[in-house]
């Protein structure tokens, strides 16, 4: 009997009925919330319910919860990701970057749960996540490189530094917990740190 395929690889191009595209798209926008708000513990069945799909639907898609687990992370990456890149028409570039920064921030506890579930179970993370990690990479550094054209941020700090301040911050945002006070001023702090001299 063949293994069914991992339901985040394509399947060899055959074609994929709407019906089937849309209830994976619905599993994995049920899974995100629930893992967001009940933790990476959170059964499949409670995904299930989220979806309004029966868990036999769920375990077509998703052969094994760490699959499930796995391409959440991914889709999330790759919505930040989409994301930056639709920032880079905005007016102010400025605004753009440091928005984005705090947006991913928001996202930390969340996806280190998810990181973390996933490295638990065997998963190579880095290796799951290379190529919409390095799309966010990109497209972060195209932001970065629009705000310091524009005089915002200041010009010795490189896409290194950044992805540095954003473990950091994202770290110090996971350990104040709940308090918004309070990682707000944290980041007041980073981006006064990140601004070039004169800038806004």
């Amino acid at each position: 009997m063949t293994a069914p395929r991992r339901a985040s690889t394509p399947d060899g191009g055959r074609p994929v009925r709407a019906d089937a595209l849309r209830n994976r798209a619905r599993v994995l926008e049920a899974a995100e919330a629930v893992f967001a708000a009940h933790g990476t513990t959170a059964s499949t069945e409670q995904v299930a319910r989220r979806a309004g799909l029966g868990v036999g639907t769920v375990f077509r898609h998703f052969p094994t919860k760490e699959a499930l687990l796995e391409a959440v992370f991914v889709a999330r990456l790759g919505r930040l990701a989409a994301e930056a890149d639709a920032l880079m028409s905005a007016e102010d570039p400025g605004t753009a970057f440091f928005g984005f920064f705090a947006r991913v921030v928001g996202h930390a506890a969340t996806k280190n749960a998810l990181a973390a579930a996933l490295a638990e179970a065997g998963v190579d993370v880095r290796e799951t996540t290379a190529g919409t990690g390095r799309e966010l990479r990109r497209a972060l550094g195209a932001l970065l490189g629009r705000a310091q054209e524009a005089g915002t941020v200041r010009a010795d700090v490189g896409l290194p530094e950044i992805l540095t301040l954003l473990v950091g911050a994202s770290q110090a945002a996971e350990h104040v917990g709940g308090d918004a006070e309070v990682r707000a001023r944290a980041l007041a702090v980073v981006f006064d740190g990140l601004r070039a001299t004169g800038g806004r």
